[in-house]
């Protein structure tokens, strides 16, 4: 009797710190928000355009290791540069070149713990607009424009790893940003940044 209750205790000891992580991961595993740095290589033009822009992200759990995420992104201007020829005379122009992507699927998990891999695959479009104005105005600007302007519909394969410090954590992914105008499109495509998870 008292060996059976020693080997109880022991037991219980054992399994505390499995059973509290256990309980703070359910506790902060429902849904997710985060910001990130956006890297966009437009490979359509020669050279390529690397954008550089910001964007947001939220997901909301269907099981602990499956997600509904829906993100967008606004890439700063880029100065792109044409040539027009009148058979006479060649005219270099630029023009400020803006993307945004706006995307929504599945994210699928490795198991539980503070460090994850993952893997998405998300659908949406692309929008590529020309514009002289800047920050806020050109954000606008492109926003506006998705209806009227250059849009294409997009899809993202990637995949990523992400790690958790109770609710606040790092999450890197990379992907195939494959857009679908005139024939298909492949754009190497990356995000950073920080993740919340309540």
């Amino acid at each position: 009797m008292k060996r059976s209750l020693s080997m109880a205790l022991l037991a219980v000891l054992f399994a505390a710190p499995s059973l509290m992580a256990q309980a703070a991961e359910d506790t902060y595993n429902h849904a997710e928000v985060g910001v990130f740095a956006d890297y966009f290589n437009l490979s359509r033009t020669s050279p390529h355009i690397n954008f550089v822009g910001v964007g947001g992200r939220a997901a909301f759990n269907v099981r602990s290791s499956v997600q509904i995420e829906a993100e967008m992104a606004y890439d700063f201007d880029r100065n792109f540069s044409s040539s027009f020829s009148n058979g006479v005379s060649t005219q270099f122009v630029s023009s400020r070149l803006h993307t945004i992507h706006a995307l929504f699927g599945p994210k699928i998990s490795t198991g539980g713990g503070p460090f994850r891999l993952f893997g998405t695959f998300k659908a949406g479009l692309i929008n590529f607009s020309v514009s002289n104005l800047t920050g806020t105005s050109g954000f606008t600007s492109s926003i506006s424009d998705v209806t009227t302007g250059n849009t294409a519909a997009a899809i993202l394969p990637g995949a990523g790893i992400e790690g958790f410090w109770g609710p606040i954590g790092l999450r890197v992914d990379v992907g195939d940003e494959i857009y679908f105008k005139n024939g298909t499109h492949n754009n190497l495509r990356a995000t950073f940044g920080p993740t919340f998870r309540f």
